[in-house]
């Protein structure tokens, strides 16, 4: 089991909402808020997976309640804050919106279904929580502020083959990530996001075909390996808590450089020598040109 390096009692008394938190990444982060002192609230759309989640926070000694419902539904939303109200009180010191949705198409053979089915689910949702959630965040009694974090992707950052959708979804999470830092700031409200890389054990990865893992595993700088579910609930608790008081409308990107990865042109074993060979060729065109600077030139 992996060791946080935070104190185990950051988010005591704090109340936290994770908008798709009954699986994958998601349930990572509320488990880790919870494991840290929140009490922690999970949505989605499916009420078994909801009862399941739920039931394994507690497992762990997490008061934890799920919420069922759909992030593109303004209504939704605003009944979880409701119903999280009645429960715990008026304040929400802690909102995660996670839910996402995603799939592999070649854009001319991407319904505006489709496209139009992960914009609401990413970008339309994150605003509706969210939004939904403004007063409660608002109301928080934490001494650092309420905060809000938005998990986005790195698929925007440059292109994405057959992620036109996605890449058009996460760039705008970003956005509303910048802007709500700059509207709500003066309300003590802190908005962040954290950009996951390839991450193991997710559906995403699952989805791979055989040999395609160690493919992305070979294009991630650090130590040729995947990140872990827990290294995003980690960015995470980090952004939410007093070590993050002074930082907001940033997105942290927590890829293992992978989003910068290029071809070596070169092999590290050969690049002395190919830098030797430029060098020598460099000085032999130097001195040529030296010895022409005494020839005649032509005016025109």
């Amino acid at each position: 089991m992996m060791e946080s390096p935070f104190k185990s009692d950051i988010f005591m008394n704090r109340v936290a909402l994770v908008t798709g938190g009954s699986s994958g990444i998601g349930f990572e982060i509320a488990r880790q808020l919870g494991l840290h002192g929140a009490r922690v609230a999970v949505s989605g759309r499916r009420q078994d997976v909801l009862d399941t989640a739920v039931a394994a926070l507690g497992a762990d000694g997490i008061t934890a309640v799920g919420l069922q419902g759909d992030v593109r539904s303004a209504a939704s939303c605003e009944a979880w804050i409701d119903s999280l109200k009645q429960r715990w009180g008026p304040g929400l010191d802690v909102l995660v919106n996670c839910a996402a949705g995603n799939f592999l198409a070649t854009a001319e053979e991407l319904s505006p279904n489709g496209f139009k089915t992960v914009m609401e689910i990413d970008a339309l949702g994150t605003f509706n929580m969210s939004r939904a959630a403004f007063p409660a965040l608002r109301a928080s009694r934490c001494p650092h502020g309420a905060a809000i974090v938005n998990i986005s992707a790195t698929l925007q950052y440059g292109a994405t083959w057959w992620q036109a959708h996605a890449s058009a979804a996460k760039a705008a999470v970003d956005s509303i990530t910048r802007s709500l830092a700059l509207e709500w700031g003066e309300f003590g409200v802190r908005v962040n996001g954290v950009a996951p890389g390839p991450i193991e054990g997710t559906a995403g990865m699952a989805k791979l075909a055989p040999g395609a893992k160690e493919m992305v595993q070979s294009t991630i700088p650090l130590r040729n390996q995947m990140g872990r579910k827990f290294d995003i609930a980690m960015a995470v608790v980090f952004l939410a808590s007093p070590a993050a008081a002074f930082v907001s409308g940033d997105t942290l990107v927590v890829d293992g450089a992978s989003w910068m990865w290029r071809p070596q042109l070169v092999e590290r074993s050969g690049v002395s020598k190919a830098s030797r060979g430029v060098e020598g060729k460099s000085r032999a065109v130097g001195l040529a040109a030296a010895g022409a600077a005494n020839n005649p030139t032509s005016k025109l």
